[in-house]
């Protein structure tokens, strides 16, 4: 079953657009783009989970190892990440993004330890995280830090925010730098706050 918070802001992401599903696990949210008619290409290190289907690329790779970016140079019109966090994967994920791409972002944050797994600060949030993230690249359309009882009692953060314009994020170096934002050609760029 797809997360509700992905369900509800899945329509932001125009028909037929290429959705990037990352550490996508058994596939719920690659399957359900896919339903949608999404093209997808769903990322993991353990793709046993996964069963081939239509529209759905399946692609083996451990993002944490320090290899480079398992996909350079190619641009989704969404990224979806649930219940995974890995932070020298911003910069690669938001050069990912087509401008006019959305991100879909949801996943643990500080205050989950009472709760259970993950407990570890570095596989939470800190308060605001993710709207930093969106700072002076996206527009956010929603964002949500908050305690959820479903599927089971948690603290979570959420966001929903597209890639505004026809900016570009350029990743220099994906494991020490953030990402930079430049406009193409003939374009203002966007403020930086």
């Amino acid at each position: 079953m797809p997360s509700p918070w992905i369900v509800q802001w899945a329509g932001l992401i125009a028909t037929g657009t290429a959705v990037l599903d990352v550490a996508t696990g058994g596939g719920r949210h690659a399957r359900f783009f896919a339903g949608r008619g999404h093209t997808v290409t769903a990322i993991d290190r353990d793709i046993s989970a996964l069963a081939a289907q239509p529209n759905v690329e399946i692609v083996q790779a451990d993002l944490e190892d320090g290899s480079p970016w398992p996909l350079p140079g190619r641009t989704f019109g969404a990224v979806v990440v649930t219940n995974y966090l890995h932070r020298p994967l911003f910069p690669a994920l938001l050069e990912a993004l087509t401008p006019g791409g959305v991100l879909l972002y949801e996943t643990f944050m500080e205050g989950n330890e009472r709760f259970g797994r993950p407990s570890r600060p570095e596989f939470l949030l800190k308060d605001g995280e993710l709207l930093e993230l969106a700072r002076g690249r996206l527009s956010v359309t929603a964002y949500e830090a908050r305690m959820v009882s479903e599927p089971k009692m948690a603290m979570v953060q959420r966001i929903a925010a597209r890639l505004v314009g026809h900016t570009r994020i350029h990743m220099r170096d994906r494991a020490s730098r953030p990402a930079q934002v430049h406009a193409l050609p003939d374009r203002e760029p966007l403020a930086r706050s």
